[in-house]
């Protein structure tokens, strides 16, 4: 669809007048003095208007998402004594009451910063769909594509004077679901799995060189564009401006000399290095980071398929947790532990757990989120959700709330209004602040 227009993010509405259709796009993307239709990639347009109608919250996101389906029994959820229980042992946090696997003694240590939220139950056990639902909150069936949560989250936190991208998506393991209706300029930037740019974000030639080919990629454009307009060429003069902010602002992703010293810390792992490069861009104002750990779909030998994604993930996000608390972002920075689904409570005859949406966890910190404690309970052997169910819609509900976003907000497609999230959702006020 890619169109998107300006909302209220106080009424959550938006007049008539600003209602899209399929040949309004060009309307919907920023326009300079010439003309010329561009990303809302920061100071491109250098327009003091276009700052001043910003939606700041003065808040970032970090999520991640471990893709495949992580287990919440053998990680937040543990059944000691259970026939469900597996092979791993629970360990005390500092917190009374709140046990995690022995495999996580970093975020152990950081239990106070967590509300653990064990009763998500989603709709799909199934990857697509069950990864479509939890960035968006919509079914993906739907005639129209939907925003995903760091599109959502860049359109209204964005800091329209940066040089860099509102979204960046550190490795595309989580699935790359788009801007949908919001349009094209609230794509994600995807970078690798380690935070490195692609080699396009180097420039081969001199930056004096690099602006006179620019100035003159730009006249020849606006001529053809006044004679052959249309939405295509909009589109790739976007992807075309997207690479020239980045080569201006490609030096914040670099964190290799800092990161010799940071990967004791994190771990020397790709993982280890996404986290550490999501803090950079956070302290560089990003306002939405995700970064992807995989490998977690453990249909067949369970405990030492996560017994060694958690050697990675334990001293990553722990690091990342007590870097941004050092540094004074923990209250500004909301981080995001979540998957598309959990794993089966029953271990099946291959050692191994399989998908489940039923009863599973996400667990929240910072960004204002009231630490130690769990929301919601299962069954004591982790079948049913026991008490307080929490829905796709929800969660994300609570995320936008948590980082200021009007989750009621409405879009429109022609005269249809489009929720940010479904009709019905509901933040856990529990957690947040």
């Amino acid at each position: 669809m890619g169109k998107h227009m300006n909302t209220n993010i106080q009424s959550g509405t938006c007049n008539s007048g600003h209602h899209l259709s399929r040949r309004s796009l060009m309307k919907g993307l920023l326009t300079t003095a010439s003309g010329m239709a561009v990303a809302n990639w920061g100071a491109l347009t250098h327009s003091q208007s276009i700052a001043a109608e910003a939606k700041r919250t003065g808040k970032r996101c970090i999520m991640l998402y471990m893709a495949g389906g992580v287990s919440q029994i053998d990680s937040f959820d543990m059944k000691p004594g259970r026939p469900t229980a597996g092979l791993f042992r629970p360990i005390q946090t500092k917190v009374a009451g709140i046990q995690v696997c022995e495999y996580l003694p970093n975020m152990a240590k950081h239990a106070d910063k967590l509300a653990i939220i064990r009763s998500m139950r989603t709709k799909t056990p199934d990857h697509g769909p069950g990864g479509y639902y939890m960035h968006t909150g919509y079914h993906p069936s739907e005639r129209f594509p939907h925003p995903e949560v760091g599109s959502m989250i860049a359109k209204y936190c964005e800091n329209p004077e940066s040089d860099l991208p509102s979204f960046v998506k550190i490795g595309s393991q989580s699935g790359l679901y788009g801007a949908g209706y919001l349009g094209p300029q609230f794509d994600p930037f995807t970078v690798s799995d380690d935070g490195k740019l692609p080699a396009f974000a180097n420039p081969a030639v001199t930056s004096e060189i690099q602006d006179r080919r620019g100035d003159l990629l730009n006249f020849m454009e606006q001529r053809f564009r006044e004679q052959r307009p249309g939405e295509p060429f909009a589109a790739h003069r976007t992807s075309e401006l997207r690479t020239i902010r980045l080569m201006k602002a490609r030096k914040t992703f670099d964190v290799s000399a800092e990161w010799e010293k940071a990967k004791q810390r994190y771990g020397n792992s790709d993982f280890g290095r996404a986290c550490f490069t999501a803090f950079k861009l956070v302290q560089a104002g990003v306002p939405f980071i995700e970064a992807a750990h995989g490998a977690y779909d453990s249909h067949n030998d369970n405990f030492p398929v996560h017994k060694a994604c958690f050697q990675e993930l334990d001293p990553a996000w722990g690091s990342l947790l007590q870097d941004l608390q050092d540094s004074g972002l923990l209250d500004t920075t909301l981080v995001v532990w979540t998957s598309e689904f959990g794993r089966t409570p029953a271990i099946n005859f291959q050692a191994g757990r399989d998908h489940f949406g039923r009863a599973w966890t996400v667990v929240l910190a910072g960004g204002g989120i009231k630490g130690g404690q769990h929301y919601g309970s299962t069954d004591r052997d982790g079948f049913e959700v026991k008490e307080n169910p929490v829905s796709e819609a929800d969660y994300l509900a609570t995320i936008y709330k948590a980082m200021g976003v009007n989750y009621k907000a409405k879009h429109f497609l022609g005269s249809r209004p489009i929720r940010a999230t479904e009709k019905g959702s509901t933040p856990i006020d529990e957690v947040l602040g």
